[in-house]
């Protein structure tokens, strides 16, 4: 039998024609990535023609990031699972880092810090991602996020919720060991922030995340997140 992949890298995606033929361009750099998963969650572009001409495997799924992001890591053969959103760029040493990063004393998993590389969003990315891990000992989704295979599978998977899987990944690997956060920096996308407008984008971000440190449900908190889809 051949040697697994070190790193097996899962990006969900929804039409993401315009974002994913670059991000899988960097990650395909990345020496300890063995494999890339693609789970569609049923774009109606090209988004599925994009991920098989980069011989990425291809995975079917309904439209929920939380569930995709199992899928996915359910059939990753590495010993690291990498979730990336389709959006973000990897640093062109993120193998490495990850590595390093894991192979510190009781380190599960870990994120990288981010910076948004287009206008939009308010500045200080950085120190939200320090303050969220110092605070809470929780990561954002966009931040690149990277586990031992074997962690998560202690854990049964990543959380199967249509929001907040980040939040509840991070809460049930936390019995497992340490969150750590890499000493390395990717960029992402500010789309988000561009399309809906600055202020109400983080007004609904600050109120799902309170909201979930009350006790609510990520089921409910979507029809917050997503106001279409609670209509």
């Amino acid at each position: 039998m051949g040697t697994p992949p070190a790193i097996s890298v899962v990006i969900p995606t929804l039409n993401e024609a315009g974002e994913l033929p670059e991000t899988l361009r960097r990650v395909r750099t990345l020496p300890e990535v063995g494999e890339i998963i693609v789970v569609d969650g049923g774009s109606n572009d090209i988004t599925c023609d994009i991920a098989r001409e980069h011989d990425c495997i291809l995975i079917e799924s309904k439209p929920s990031r939380g569930h995709q992001l199992r899928l996915g890591a359910e059939q990753a053969n590495g010993e690291i699972v990498l979730l990336l959103h389709a959006d973000t760029w990897v640093p062109e040493n993120a193998g490495r880092i990850i590595q390093e990063t894991l192979a510190r004393p009781l380190v599960v998993a870990g994120g990288f810090y981010k910076r948004f590389r287009d206008s939009g969003a308010l500045p200080g990315s950085r120190l939200r991602c320090w303050l969220l891990w110092a605070l809470t000992n929780r990561l954002f989704g966009d931040q690149a996020i990277f586990v031992k295979r074997t962690a998560l599978e202690a854990i049964g998977g990543v959380p199967d919720v249509p929001l907040m899987e980040e939040f509840e990944l991070c809460k049930k690997l936390s019995d497992q060991g340490r969150i750590a956060l890499a000493k390395a920096t990717m960029q992402t996308s500010s789309r988000k922030f561009a399309k809906e407008g600055v202020l109400k984008t983080y007004w609904r971000m600050t109120v799902c995340a309170v909201r979930y440190w009350l006790g609510a449900s990520p089921k409910k908190l979507v029809k917050i997140y997503y106001p279409q889809k609670g209509k």
